[in-house]
């Protein structure tokens, strides 16, 4: 019993250590981050370096899949959540996101990450879905189902019994067909590699121009559903394809409905976060990733 007690101890006391190093770190890193956001240049985040050999995600290579969040090139903010990851983790990001797009397009994403790099780098984060949701995509059904006989047996011979059978559904118009084809073909290609999921963050009014105006997430789409489903689906998928799943909706603590500037572009523009967004993204991320491991 006093072995036990003393691993329980030092199991205990390393993983205090771990705490104490990133909160030390995360602090002085917010420290920079307050005095840089005097000017009007993007602040640069101080390298955790007090984290390599203790986070896993240090130095990874890392393929960032997503929409306009992503993407480097909007205007939202001058650098994007996975370029305050690389000051702070030294991550090697690899960027395939673009403007506009939704779950379909994520297989198009994976066929450029094979070109680009095959299977040398380390994981995969997807950060995908207010599109489907501002375009009024179906939510759609994981499975389809029919029925079937099969073998059973429980303390007893086997005998053909009558079942239900489901099926992996891949209809390519709903967001959860689109989801299980992009997994499929995750798994398919992937097998080793770790894939994290995020959810979709809020998001409020924007209306650009006259041609482009999206109400914000108080507004049913026009299939009938608020995001709320579009942000269930994807913690769902989590469970459905055995991967983890960040719910950035909720942890990142960004919510542009009330002074949605704070976080956000600018009045017209509820829906991309400005730079100190895309750092609170960063340093939730910074904290949600050190549970999970690179395979």
């Amino acid at each position: 019993m006093t072995k036990i007690m003393k691993s329980m101890t030092n199991v205990s006391w390393r993983q205090s250590l771990k705490t104490l190093a990133l909160t030390a770190a995360l602090s002085a890193t917010m420290l920079t981050t307050q005095a840089q956001q005097k000017n009007l240049t993007p602040p640069t985040l101080t390298p955790l370096t007090s984290l390599k050999g203790i986070h896993p995600w240090w130095g990874a290579r890392v393929a960032f899949f997503g929409d306009s969040l992503t993407d480097p090139r909007n205007s939202g903010s001058k650098k994007k959540y996975w370029n305050y990851l690389q000051e702070m983790l030294g991550i090697t990001p690899y960027i395939y996101g673009v403007s506009g797009r939704q779950w379909n397009d994520i297989p198009r994403q994976i066929q450029a990450l094979l070109s680009d790099h095959g299977r040398d780098f380390d994981a995969i984060v997807i950060l995908m879905g207010t599109n489907d949701y501002n375009h009024g995509v179906k939510i759609g059904q994981w499975y389809d189902e029919k029925d079937t006989t099969v073998y059973a047996a429980v303390g007893q011979p086997k005998t053909l019994v009558k079942r239900r059978y489901r099926t992996m559904s891949y209809d390519a118009q709903t967001y959860r067909g689109r989801i299980n084809i992009a997994m499929k073909m995750l798994k398919d290609s992937f097998t080793t590699k770790q894939i994290v999921l995020l959810t979709p963050i809020h998001r409020a009014i924007f209306d650009p121009n006259d041609k482009n105006v999206q109400p914000d997430e108080r507004i049913q789409n026009s299939c009938g559903e608020y995001i709320d489903a579009y942000v269930s689906s994807v913690k769902e998928a989590g469970n459905v394809w055995g991967v983890p799943v960040i719910d950035l909706n909720a942890v990142s603590g960004l919510y542009p409905l009330i002074n949605g500037t704070t976080y956000y572009h600018n009045p017209h523009d509820l829906l991309h976060p400005n730079d100190n967004g895309h750092i609170r993204l960063a340093k939730t991320l910074v904290w949600q990733l050190l549970s999970l491991p690179l395979l």
